[in-house]
């Protein structure tokens, strides 16, 4: 059989030859006019389906949700983002005309997890000499609520954390992270690992959403960057830069709201007054490739 066939090949190629060199004559008018055909997706190496979703979810981890209403965890977050339904902070069913396709719950880093320790009276915002102090102004109520929620952004403002405790951050990270992994669903539903970083300098917002690409057990090898760390973006990008040396997962950061910044989300110098670099530019369009 392998012998046939490539003899029939031979025999047309041959006949084909003959019957091309009988005439060969092109005119330019012969290969011009008409459209050019060609495949739609030639040189098209570029995403082109589009996905739904919110990068900026607040639950009531952070403290400007927590604090004034939200009783609605992550979970409540990712299930009504994967179209279930829920029950709100009022009351009221709710449920999406269309699921989304993603989301980052995006919670503040600067005391979070916060307003739920204070609901369930938390041992170890207790054992804190702060979280006690906060703790019974919240039960008191009404006005001294109140002036707690306002201490508590005002130290965010300051860049002053007045809840020394480390463990309660971690614990409620890991919480976040979990909640992520049990209702992340590959091709049907992406939830992302994120926080918010929230730099006010002067009281001129440098927020940044984090958004991890991996599941909780690399994100959970770090703990929040805040703007208690530092309120500086560079820091935050060292930040980064760091965690994806030493796990070899990656990250980005989406800054937000630069209108309210007063021109110094894109600032003309560095933080400390040394005029942009190259490698200034490289490490933003690297970390913040979107806005």
């Amino acid at each position: 059989m392998r012998t046939f066939f490539w003899f029939s090949v031979m025999f047309v190629c041959g006949i084909t030859a003959s019957a091309m060199a009988k005439d060969v004559s092109i005119t330019p008018e012969d290969v011009q006019g008409g459209k050019p055909s060609y495949s739609p997706f030639v040189d098209k190496h570029y995403p082109n389906r589009v996905f739904w979703g919110d990068t900026h979810v607040h639950t009531s981890n952070s403290p400007d949700a927590g604090m004034v209403g939200n009783t609605l965890s992550p979970t409540e977050a990712y299930r009504f983002a994967r179209g279930e339904e829920v029950t709100s902070s009022t009351g009221v069913r709710v449920k999406l005309v269309r699921p989304l396709d993603f989301l980052v719950v995006a919670d503040h880093s600067e005391y979070l997890g916060l307003a739920p320790m204070l609901q369930r009276g938390d041992e170890a915002l207790l054992s804190d000499s702060f979280g006690k102090r906060l703790y019974e102004a919240y039960k008191a109520g009404g006005e001294e609520a109140y002036k707690a929620f306002l201490e508590i952004i005002d130290s965010v403002t300051r860049g002053e954390l007045l809840i020394e405790n480390p463990e309660i951050l971690r614990a409620v990270w890991e919480e976040n992270n979990a909640a992520a992994d049990e209702y992340n669903a590959p091709g049907s539903f992406t939830a992302f690992i994120g926080y918010e970083w929230s730099s006010l300098v002067d009281g001129n917002n440098l927020h940044r959403v984090l958004v991890f690409r991996d599941d909780a057990e690399k994100a959970n090898q770090v703990v929040p960057f805040s703007s208690m760390d530092s309120p500086d973006p560079e820091d935050l990008w060292k930040y980064m830069n760091a965690y994806e040396r030493d796990t070899g997962g990656r990250v980005l950061a989406i800054p937000h709201n630069g209108n309210l910044s007063n021109g110094i989300m894109f600032p003309e110098v560095k933080s400390d007054g040394s005029p942009i670099d190259a490698e200034y530019t490289k490490t933003r369009t690297r970390f913040e490739p979107i806005l």
